[in-house]
């Protein structure tokens, strides 16, 4: 079943310079890592949003990442929040992407979100999948 757009981001996020200047995707190159699902949204503009997803092997927990983040959305003039984590396995000479479990300390992702936005930079990949299974 695939996500709508609008749950992806809201449909002023495309127009929008601050939510534009931030990257969908930044994960790491290849492996197995903790990744979060962040909701990034314009104070200025009611209702402007969009999600993205933030992932690094060198982060030993979920807040690590969202560490890591804040100051950079922040700077831009934008607020955010973390809506779950989970981990990903990426495998570059496979062209595949695993997205499951959860953070213990934001609970989990929703995974089907975070696999579709992974879709749309990853569109050679031959799978992206998600399962709601394992830590």
């Amino acid at each position: 079943m695939a996500v709508a757009a609008t749950t992806i981001a809201s449909p002023g996020a495309k127009d929008n310079p601050k939510l534009k200047a931030v990257s969908d995707v930044d994960i790491d190159k290849s492996g197995k890592f903790k990744y979060i699902l962040i909701k990034v949204h314009d104070p200025d503009k009611e209702r402007e949003f969009k999600h993205i997803v933030r992932g690094y092997g060198d982060c030993g927990f979920h807040a690590d990442i969202y560490d890591k983040i804040v100051p950079e959305i922040e700077t831009n003039g934008l607020d955010c929040e973390c809506l779950g984590g989970g981990r990903i396995m990426h495998d570059p000479s496979k062209k595949t992407i695993q997205v499951y479990g959860y953070s213990q300390a934001y609970g989990q992702a929703d995974h089907k979100i975070t696999a579709a936005i992974l879709q749309r930079k990853y569109k050679d990949y031959d799978h992206v999948n998600w399962s709601n299974e394992g830590y």
